[in-house]
């Protein structure tokens, strides 16, 4: 009750509050020739607000939306939540050989990699097996539709970019392949990880004289061309420095290869023999487990989305929540059997959580819940409502403890070091080409914690002209006093 009230109060102080935009960031929203109505803030004291300019109005918010989704997360599932990931059959063991199929479950656990799938078949091997008589089958039908990825457009021109994967409950190495690009004597060597079955990586990139720093110039969009004997080479275009080393990390082979390249060189690393295939497929209920692992518990999760800003990560979180719910022994349990999409029971549970604090869902946009979305919208207003709640929350030390602070880490270390904000606020960042936005809390001069929510919208706020203007907004309510007045 309490929290609807306050929620209440909020919404009829909004109209009250300071309707026009502090003089610094109007300032620098004109020297930037950045249109005033391209901007929306609320910045609100305790309860009160001292700025509401376009509050209400539903905005691209870029990746402050992941304040939403691990806000959410943390209530509804708990901070002991963990994602599962588990080996499983049907079949008998029987000398040294499973008779049947061996069922690899996805369980949308963050923290699956290959040392992980290593040290599960290893638990394989620990109890006797050494040879697997029939499929390995994928179980990725947690997220419905278990493949999300299928069929959609490339967000930008960058598909191969780790922040552009799109999650699913079975992802392994978020399907990434690290490279390592050396270019020494006037040629470019190559090395690739982790090890897949029949995978190697080549290039036909010219070197060229450029700075090493700028190596990214010159990549063009690399490709995974198959062979008809089974192998598969990474190719590698463009042009790369010369005298240059770089490490980089893709994402170009597609996830059912990748796992099922990956699982047989893993299982013959151990010593293991395997001669069927690799399919998608449903766990039996009768199944039993062999291995398991479950990712770290939700509170660090949700760090690793929050300070780096981590799409796949928050995309995954986003899905869980219309996947899975808590289980006091396992940390987390599927939800019971439903018709419905993944994607409509997660912004179900988002858009029944607000309603339960107060806060009005209209106009609230979810795609994917990480904001990298030309899609998603969400107001200042709702954000900071949610802001609030997130400081009245169980669980506001874990949220709170997610967010980058200003000048220190995070995608804000490197801005306002010069400020008296630096180490004062923490802030979630978004940024999109046409975005620019910041959400957090600002500890003023008096101590008290003010909730700040700004978005820019415009094709404007390129080459951190934007920021600045943000910035200024950060800085100006730091410095506010105890009286309401900038100090």
């Amino acid at each position: 009750m309490f929290r609807r009230l306050a929620a209440a109060v909020l919404l009829a102080w909004l109209p009250l509050a300071q309707a026009q935009l502090p003089e610094p960031v109007a300032s620098k929203l004109a020297a930037n020739n950045i249109a005033p109505d391209a901007i929306s803030v609320l910045v609100l004291r305790g309860d009160a607000p001292l700025v509401s300019y376009l509050a209400e109005r539903p905005m691209q918010p870029a990746s402050t939306m992941k304040l939403v989704t691990t806000l959410v997360a943390l209530e509804t599932l708990g901070p002991v939540f963990r994602g599962r990931t588990e080996l499983r059959a049907t079949a008998p063991i029987i000398g040294n050989t499973l008779r049947g199929d061996l069922i690899l479950r996805g369980g949308a656990d963050a923290d699956f990699s290959g040392e992980v799938l290593l040290n599960m078949l290893q638990a394989l091997r620990n109890q006797g097996i050494e040879r697997i008589a029939g499929n390995l089958v994928l179980d990725r039908s947690l997220f419905n539709p278990a493949r999300n990825d299928v069929g959609i457009a490339p967000f930008d021109e960058s598909p191969e970019a780790y922040y552009n994967v799109i999650p699913d409950a079975l992802l392994i190495n978020k399907n990434m392949v690290q490279l390592d690009m050396r270019s020494t004597g006037g040629k470019l060597q190559l090395a690739m990880q982790p090890a897949l079955e029949k995978v190697v990586v080549d290039a036909d990139m010219r070197l060229v004289d450029a700075e090493c720093g700028k190596w990214e110039d010159g990549w063009k969009l690399p490709e995974a061309l198959p062979a008809p004997d089974g192998k598969l080479k990474v190719m590698l275009h463009g042009t790369f420095p010369k005298n240059c080393a770089r490490s980089y990390s893709i994402n170009v082979v597609d996830r059912q290869d990748y796992l099922g390249r990956l699982f047989r060189a893993s299982w013959r690393q151990l010593g293991g023999r395997f001669d069927g295939a690799v399919i998608d497929g449903v766990t039996p209920p009768e199944s039993k487990i062999l291995a398991e692992h479950a990712s770290r518990a939700l509170p660090e999760i949700v760090r690793d989305i929050n300070k780096p800003s981590d799409n796949t990560l928050a995309r995954t979180l986003f899905l869980s929540m219309g996947a899975l719910e808590p289980d006091p022994v396992l940390g987390s349990r599927p939800l019971a059997a439903s018709n419905d999409t993944t994607y409509t029971r997660a912004d179900a549970a988002i858009r029944d959580w607000m309603r339960r604090h107060g806060i009005n869902d209209a106009g609230l946009v979810m795609e994917n819940g990480s904001g990298l979305s030309r899609l998603e919208r969400i107001s200042p207003a709702q954000l900071g409502g949610l802001l609030q709640a997130g400081l009245r929350s169980d669980w506001a030390p874990e949220f709170l403890a997610s967010m980058p602070i200003v000048a220190v880490d995070g995608t804000m270390r490197r801005r306002l070091k010069d400020s008296i904000a630096a180490g004062r606020a923490r802030m979630k960042t978004g940024t999109l080409s046409n975005v620019v936005a910041i959400a957090g809390y600002v500890r003023d001069m008096s101590g008290q914690q003010c909730v700040v929510v700004a978005m820019i919208n415009s094709d404007l706020v390129k080459d951190g002209k934007g920021r600045i203007v943000l910035d200024t907004l950060v800085d100006w309510v730091a410095h506010q006093g105890s009286d309401g007045r900038v100090q």
